[in-house]
Order: C-alpha cells, then structure tokens, then sequence
C-alpha cells in the first residue's frame, strides 16, 4: 500500500497493522531469501527449483514458516472480524511460490484475505522465466488483497 493511504481503505488497514506487528517476521523471510539468492551464480536464476524448494526449506528451517499464518490473525483483527478456523504453515493457508511466502483466508462479511511476502520478482518477457531478489523494505515486499 502507498504511504498516505486512506485510513479507511481495509487494504491498508491491513497492511499498516502487519507492518506493525510483524517486523521481525518480515526480517526472517527476507534474511531466507537472502540465503537463497546468495547460491545463484550471478544476481538472477532461470531455475525455478533453485527458488522455490529452497526457500520453502530455509523457511522451514529457522521455524518461520510457523509464523507467516500469524498474519491472517492480525489482518482479520486490523478488520474487526474473526478467523473462522485457525490457520496452519501449510495449504491452503500458506503457499511458498516462485515470488514468496502467501497466506490466504476466507473471512465472514470481507471476502478472500490474501497476504503476500514478495522477497523475488519474475520476468517472464524473455525464453525462460527469470528470477531475482526483491530490492526494498518490509512496506514494499508486502503486499494485501481482499477479494
């Protein structure tokens, strides 16, 4: 969400109140995706394999996995509503795909919460898909979707 952002835009409600609450998490997934890229020979990879498994597993690894559906409880809070049910580190709450770690929920009277931790990017406009680290902080890796 841009900075300055209406207050009473949900999105950003959402994505205020995970910045708030989760520095450290964020700090952990990016710290994971750090790890990874730092195997690449050269700042990208055209490798999927070489992304996802291995952040699935550093994830694993330093228990933040544990941590990332965490989010879905602070989003329906910063909402004013309740998880129907608790979120566990596995699917369909949380995915690892080829830009990072994804929590997703359905909420009563908002719709599909999707929390999103971007640590790579994707381009797509050449043969292959290729693969890099995400320059920037927690606000810009992080994004919320109510849908």
């Amino acid at each position: 969400m841009p900075p300055g952002a209406a207050a009473d835009d949900p999105e950003s409600l959402v994505h205020e109140r995970l910045l708030a609450e989760h520095e450290t998490l964020f700090d952990a997934v990016s710290a994971c995706a750090d790890a990874v890229a730092s195997r690449w020979d050269g700042d990208a990879t055209t490798d999927r394999d070489a992304v996802v498994p291995p952040l699935h597993e550093a994830l694993r690894q330093h228990g933040v996995l544990d941590h990332v559906p965490t989010m879905l409880a602070t989003g329906a809070d910063a909402l004013g509503v309740r998880l129907p049910a608790a979120p566990v580190a596995a699917p369909p709450y949380l995915v690892v795909t080829a830009t990072g770690p994804v929590v997703r929920a359905t909420l009563p009277e908002v719709g599909r919460l999707v929390v999103s931790v971007e640590v790579f990017t994707v381009d797509r406009s050449g043969d292959a898909p290729t693969y890099r680290r995400t320059e920037g902080d927690a606000g810009e890796i992080l994004t919320v979707e109510l849908r």
